[in-house]
């Protein structure tokens, strides 16, 4: 999951990866299972998990008879693993972006 300070808000993007996150790590995982590890309240978990589904990257199980849960898709873990390569090549373009231009 992304390290922020808890003054700051996330953004949605920051909410889709903690959720699949948390489905990715220890999935599949009841809504309220889902709500807690990624600290989303239960409507707006709803709202996101709605449009994870659609996107493909999250589906519903059903365990035994009734129990409904929700797990991370091969496409999810893909778009996982694009988030994490893209984290780690952002500062680096920040770190240039924010360097003098040389001059010669």
């Amino acid at each position: 999951m992304y390290q922020r300070n808890k003054t700051v808000r996330r953004s949605k993007l920051e909410m889709y990866v903690d959720i699949l996150s948390v489905l990715a790590q220890r999935g599949p995982l009841k809504l309220t299972h889902v709500m807690y590890k990624a600290n989303v309240n239960c409507s707006v978990l709803k709202e996101y998990l709605e449009f994870l589904l659609k996107q493909g990257l999250v589906e519903e199980r059903t365990i035994g008879k009734r129990r409904l849960v929700f797990a991370v898709t091969q496409r999810g873990i893909t778009v996982l693993k694009y988030f994490k390569e893209l984290k780690e090549v952002l500062p680096i373009v920040e770190e240039s972006r924010n360097q003098a231009p040389l001059l010669y």
